[in-house]
């Protein structure tokens, strides 16, 4: 008797199994109800009484080895069949490809990131608004070009509703609720009735800042542009402000960065003229305050405001506003890198 259960634990040691399968079938003959160890206690009635606690003490631990030993394996062949097994059933049945962020997302979040940390907080409105945020409120006469069907979309049955021309309505809505200082970005889509073409949109994004305090001058807006411009383009890039005009600001200005592509040498980009053009800003009209609640003999402030395509188009050199809005996946493969 305890020569076979010497053979019997040689024999476990000596077990292998390459797949579950194997291993479960080494239990079954081993381990089960009519398995060898099993058998071993029907012939455990005939062992002599002087040998019974000696054999007893030796087929317990057979079969407490020969339990481990099943145990090893299953789990072995269990990892080897996960890290063999091409095909995971958990999976979809075809490749999904990932996509990226859209490049006019990209350069909304980079831009929004630049203002955050220059203490800028996020406002947003709505796009259907009524005259008095988008124009009235911000200082534009009442024969304004941009109030004519040329520029603006108006809704049929309401004339005082409009799709908004700009995000400056978000800074209309923000100085009618909030008393200074304020100091926000808004960001958004803004529609305008202007034929389709590589150079122009019916529909088109826009990033718009404002700040009001108390003692803001022109050389703090100045600053800010020149840390925005250096911060998005580059610590070498330059920029300059030229005389404009626009309804809500006075004075106001348009702002040019040096090209990107040649360094301000002069290029096809930029026209040979070294300079390209961004943005536009100025110093709050203090009429504009006043129209929104906020007493112009106290505060003053500064306002600014950019297109998310023309700043895309200079960052990715995309010739043609139609792309943004076409899905081609061809087009927008091309920036997945840049997620």
């Amino acid at each position: 008797m305890l020569d076979k259960i010497k053979k019997l634990l040689e024999e476990i040691n000596a077990l292998s199994a390459t797949t579950p399968e194997e291993a479960e079938a080494l239990r079954i003959k081993y381990l089960s109800k009519k398995g060898e160890i099993t058998a071993l206690m029907t012939d455990f009635r005939s062992v002599p009484a002087e040998l019974k606690k000696e054999v007893g003490m030796r087929i317990n631990e057979l079969k407490n080895r020969a339990a481990e030993r099943i145990n090893e394996l299953k789990a072995a062949a269990a990892i080897k069949e996960d890290t063999d097994d091409e095909l995971d059933l958990s999976r979809t049945a075809y490749p999904l490809h990932l996509g990226s962020r859209h490049p006019l997302s990209l350069v909304k979040n980079e831009i929004v990131d630049i203002f955050s940390r220059l203490g800028f907080t996020l406002a947003e409105g709505p796009e259907v608004e009524d005259d008095w945020h988008v124009y009235s409120s911000l200082n534009f006469a009442d024969d304004h070009p941009a109030r004519d069907m040329q520029d603006t979309f108006f809704v049929e049955a309401h004339p005082d509703i409009i799709l908004r021309s700009h995000t400056s309505s978000v800074q209309a809505r923000v100085m009618e609720t909030t008393q200074p200082p304020i100091r926000v970005i808004c960001p958004g889509r803004v529609y305008r009735n202007e034929a389709v073409s590589a150079r122009a949109h019916c529909f088109f994004h826009q990033i718009e800042g404002l700040y009001i305090d108390k003692n803001v001058s022109f050389q703090d807006l100045k600053q800010v542009m020149l840390i925005f411009a250096q911060e998005l383009f580059g610590p070498e890039t330059q920029i300059r402000l030229r005389p404009s005009f626009f309804p809500f600001t006075e004075p106001s200005a348009e702002m040019d960065v040096s090209c990107t592509i040649c360094g301000g040498k002069g290029c096809s980009m930029c026209k040979g003229s070294g300079w390209l053009e961004i943005l536009g800003c100025g110093m709050v009209d203090p009429a504009v305050l006043e129209s929104n609640g906020i007493d112009s003999s106290v505060y003053s402030g500064y306002a600014f405001g950019m297109g998310i395509e023309r700043i895309a188009n200079l960052k990715y050199q995309v010739r043609d506003l139609r792309m943004f809005s076409e899905n081609d996946k061809r087009f927008l493969e091309e920036f997945t890198s840049a997620y």
